[in-house]
């Protein structure tokens, strides 16, 4: 939504499906700054106590039922941010119910079929659905797509870079969390352990940028998964092949303190360089760097980030104003996520079955 588009006379009211880390400490920080725009006025979560307590935050009310939060009519739009299990079945259930708009957390759907089923159901309610790709809506990253010109046609390397401290470390920065999921220690040695690892890296952490990748692969039916290893403890390394088009992730949770995000495209003439910043401490929006022809032309940083620009987003389709994304879109990103996951556990699968090297 644009500055100078007025707000309406009465805050939309948001129903969140999940009371979690993520609602906890990004989306209601976020909310809070748009009172003017949007207002929470229902948490749904499985646990009674957990919702109470979120809820009180705000000044909502709590439930953990679906049902309760579909049928408030205080709740114009939906957020859902619960287990990726369940995002489709909630993501219909909101059509069904009428409400304006549906905030979904990435991913949408588990697999294509869902997707679009999910695609139907929207397009015969007429109820819009954003995907919470938060990079997506980032000011200083729709600065860059409006001024790369043929960058996407000519870059020949793309690349996503991620160095950030455990997820824990920015929720407790931002907020006090409630229920905070138990770390496992995984059995690195265990070939099925890694498939998931790598399958639930793409799917938890590179599916952030794959929206982005995707704005220069419009077409990805020869993506190839060349190279794929997982970054101890938390991470992976996933190289591929689209044409003549190298595609590198890189991602590494450590114990160490310098976040770092960047996407990078590379042509022959022309470079993006972006960086965006850490999503928990609210630091405001990416910085984006397009260098051509020896000159660097900065665009940021902005003051809000893609998660508040999400939200504009969302209040403009619950008002019947913005473009709605396109369904066909929106299942391409998801099929594009969940092929590079299944060549990712492929690859591990082919490196393991190799014999280990003889050394002289």
């Amino acid at each position: 939504m644009s500055n100078n588009h007025l707000p309406p006379a009465k805050p939309l009211g948001v129903g969140i499906l999940g009371a979690g880390p993520v609602t906890q400490a990004i989306h209601l920080p976020a909310l809070a700054r748009l009172s003017g725009l949007l207002e929470v006025r229902h948490i749904m979560d499985v646990d009674p106590a957990v919702a109470e307590s979120v809820a009180a935050r705000v000044g909502a009310a709590s439930s953990s039922s679906m049902d309760a939060l579909l049928a408030d009519p205080a709740v114009d739009v939906i957020a859902i941010c619960s287990p990726h299990q369940f995002h489709a079945e909630q993501v219909i259930a909101s059509c069904l119910a009428g409400k304006k708009a549906v905030l979904c957390e990435k991913p949408f759907a588990l697999d294509a079929q869902q997707a679009s089923r999910i695609a139907k159901v929207s397009a015969k309610t007429g109820v819009p659905i954003l995907v919470g790709a938060m990079h997506t809506f980032d000011p200083g990253w729709l600065a860059a797509e409006n001024a790369w010109g043929d960058l996407p046609s000519t870059a020949h390397t793309i690349r996503s870079s991620i160095v950030l401290p455990p997820n824990s470390r920015f929720e407790d920065f931002a907020t006090q969390i409630l229920t905070r999921p138990a770390a496992g220690s995984p059995d690195y040695s265990d070939l099925e352990v890694v498939k998931g690892m790598l399958r639930g890296g793409v799917m938890g952490l590179a599916i952030h940028d794959l929206p982005l990748v995707r704005r220069f692969l419009p077409a990805f039916d020869d993506v190839e998964v060349r190279h794929a290893e997982i970054v101890q403890p938390f991470g992976y390394t996933i190289s591929l092949k689209a044409g003549d088009r190298s595609i590198e992730l890189r991602a590494a949770m450590t114990r160490t303190w310098q976040p770092e995000w960047v996407f990078e495209a590379i042509g022959d003439d022309a470079a993006l360089h972006i960086e965006f910043s850490p999503s928990y401490v609210q630091a405001g929006s990416a910085t984006a760097r397009i260098t051509r022809g020896g000159a660097t032309t900065v665009y940021g940083p902005y003051g809000h980030n893609g998660y508040e620009g999400e939200w504009h987003k969302l209040a403009e389709l619950a008002n019947g104003t913005g473009e709605v994304p396109s369904a066909e879109a929106l299942i391409n990103d998801l099929t594009f996520a969940l092929d590079i996951a299944d060549g990712t556990a492929a690859a591990a699968t082919a490196a393991a079955a190799l014999p280990e090297k003889v050394h002289a």
